[in-house]
């Protein structure tokens, strides 16, 4: 089983609060001979569209003196997790979780802009003191 980020108590109860049921912590991905872990799956029902969305969502803190490396490894965790939920599930949506302060200081960057939309990267950003979701994006 994998361990728990630091943020992981934070970002599940962010979910609860934005209406978010959590449905497995952690997410097991099963693929042909390998199993992985996203940190959460979460549910939510859209009233209005009467369908169900599902998410799994993989926690990433930044903590390390360079975010760039901490950006290529999360990226290819993120694109293994992608290629194994497709298959598994495809009506589930993958995001990954960013602390707001590494969203204001560096995912803001024009270049890490332009490769996250050109590479179609899911994410939401949470503020960890308040235990929100402060916002989607959504590619």
């Amino acid at each position: 089983m994998p361990r728990l980020d630091v943020y992981h108590d934070v970002v599940k109860f962010a979910l609860i609060k934005d209406g978010w049921t959590i449905t497995h912590d952690p997410l097991t991905i099963e693929f042909e001979d390998l199993t992985v872990y996203a940190d959460l799956g979460a549910e939510k029902i859209i009233a209005a569209q009467r369908c169900e969305q599902k998410i799994a969502v993989e926690i990433k803190v930044f903590r390390t003196p360079s975010p760039v490396t901490e950006l290529e490894r999360a990226i290819g965790q993120y694109y293994l997790y992608l290629t194994f939920i497709a298959k598994q599930e495809p009506d589930r949506a993958l995001y990954l979780a960013i602390p707001e302060r590494t969203y204001l200081n560096f995912f803001q960057r024009p270049s890490i802009q332009v490769f996250i939309k050109e590479r179609g990267i899911s994410f939401f950003v949470f503020n960890p003191e308040q235990e929100e979701i402060v916002k989607w994006i959504t590619h």
